[in-house]
């Protein structure tokens, strides 16, 4: 055993999904923030364990090798080779990397699930699935579309991105076929199961424990009166990790996959000698204080509800959840980013031509943390004309670029909503735009200085 260690916190990087390379718009996100808090903490002398990795086996995946026409293992190892050079590129430090396909990585969760069925925090039994009617192929995650039960958005059968909530074949409205448009047909299969019921009291230790936005509080808000849902860890499928044991014919759920990696993966870094779901619980328990998420808001059940209650169900006796981080959505040039139409500007190309450093300060000055913001090349170019002199030491003074001020003016102005409120950054906001010649007139200004004359 190695020698305890208290006060450690899991910060996790989410894995990438290895449908294709990271862009831009996932570095402006979770994946650059983490790897920032991680350093910030470290810096001041905390304890903090930061996990990485790469996620193969979500059915995303096998779609896009089939739709390009490849085999998937090559996909997946091309794909996994430019995401590890833009993590090198961009700085993202990491304890552990985690690949899926390791063969010990493979045994460990099949080992974790068999011994939570043999403990009975699982069940085997039979359960109403879908199957597409024309293809045949089961109905899940990226298999199926429809809409949103919640909020009527398009949504695929893992979650919603507008809202956040989860989604499955049985949930979605008007769910069909997203390989071939069939129709869904009732099937029953005997798969491994999760109540998440039996752990609403842990749940909401959670919740009740965690620093939360309330993007997420909102997520959680749908489970506080009504019946959290029974959740297959495993599936009839064509693609996952093969399942052993009692899990013989079935493939594992890869968000379960990754809830039990978060307890693998530092457990066993830190103590490689530990073999076994209670002994890793154990060295779990003994190093480790907590867990922060970092993530797309489009993940929270999973990350506020599913993986809590896998550590729970593993035996994990404490709520472990400290926090989450969530940002919306990162646009290029007004558009979403899109893999599939080639709207997207490639993280290990862009920082491979670009001064990482800019590239990383840029990203983090533009995060869309609170509401969705947009990547111009203009407003890179300008940002780095005017930082690189700051980091050089030969600044002379010069105001904010008027390329920049009109983001500064709208991050003021979005600081001053009630969701968002924090005046301090408004201000500093602000400021630097009126630097450039921007916001004289602006909601911001006559807010903060009492010129709007709306007081009662």
């Amino acid at each position: 055993m190695t020698e305890r260690s208290t006060g450690m916190t899991v910060i996790v990087i989410p894995q990438p999904t290895l449908n294709g390379p990271l862009h831009v718009g996932h570095l402006s996100g979770p994946f650059l923030a983490a790897d920032i808090a991680s350093r910030a903490a470290r810096g001041r002398g905390e304890r903090v364990f930061a996990l990485a990795g790469v996620d193969v086996h979500p059915n995303f995946v096998m779609t896009k090798a089939e739709n390009l026409g490849v085999d998937v293992h090559e996909l997946v190892a091309d794909y996994r080779s430019q995401i590890k050079v833009a993590f090198e590129l961009a700085r993202i430090g990491y304890d552990v990397f985690l690949d899926p396909e390791q063969p010990a990585f493979e045994q460990a969760i099949n080992s974790m699930l068999n011994q939570m069925l043999v403990n009975g925090s699982l069940e085997m039994r039979e359960m109403v699935l879908h199957q597409c009617s024309d293809c045949g192929r089961t109905l899940h995650h990226a298999y199926v579309v429809g809409k949103c039960p919640s909020c009527g958005s398009g949504a695929n059968g893992l979650s919603c991105e507008p809202c956040g909530g989860f989604t499955s074949a049985s949930t979605l409205i008007h769910p069909s076929c997203a390989r071939c448009g069939g129709d869904p047909k009732a099937m029953v299969a005997e798969v491994a199961v999760l109540r998440l019921e039996n752990h609403r009291e842990q749940l909401i230790a959670e919740w009740t424990r965690a620093e939360l936005p309330g993007r997420v509080r909102s997520v959680i808000g749908q489970y506080l009166n009504s019946p959290l849902p029974d959740y297959p860890v495993a599936y009839p499928t064509d693609w996952g990790i093969e399942g052993t044991g009692a899990l013989s014919g079935l493939r594992i759920d890869f968000p379960a996959e990754l809830g039990l990696s978060y307890l693998y993966g530092p457990a066993h870094t830190v103590n490689p000698q530990a073999d076994g779901l209670a002994e890793w619980v154990r060295t779990w328990e003994e190093q480790f204080d907590g867990l922060w998420h970092f993530n797309g808001i489009d993940n929270a059940f999973y990350f506020a509800v599913l993986y809590p209650a896998i550590f729970a169900a593993a035996g994990v006796a404490e709520p472990k959840m400290q926090g989450a981080t969530v940002n919306e959505l990162f646009l290029l040039e007004g558009l979403k980013f899109s893999s599939s139409r080639n709207h997207a500007l490639w993280a290990n190309e862009f920082l491979a031509a670009e001064d990482p450093e800019l590239v990383r300060l840029f990203l983090s000055w533009h995060r869309p943390d609170r509401y969705e913001t947009n990547f111009t090349d203009e407003a890179f170019r300008a940002f780095s004309e005017y930082v690189r002199p700051l980091l050089d030491g030969t600044f002379t003074g010069a105001g904010l670029p008027a390329e920049l001020a009109a983001g500064e003016l709208e991050r003021a102005e979005q600081s001053l909503r009630l969701a968002n409120f924090d005046t301090a950054l408004a201000l500093r906001c602000l400021l630097g735009s009126l630097s450039a010649g921007h916001g004289a007139d602006s909601v911001a200004l006559a807010a903060l200085t009492g010129r709007d004359g709306t007081a009662r």
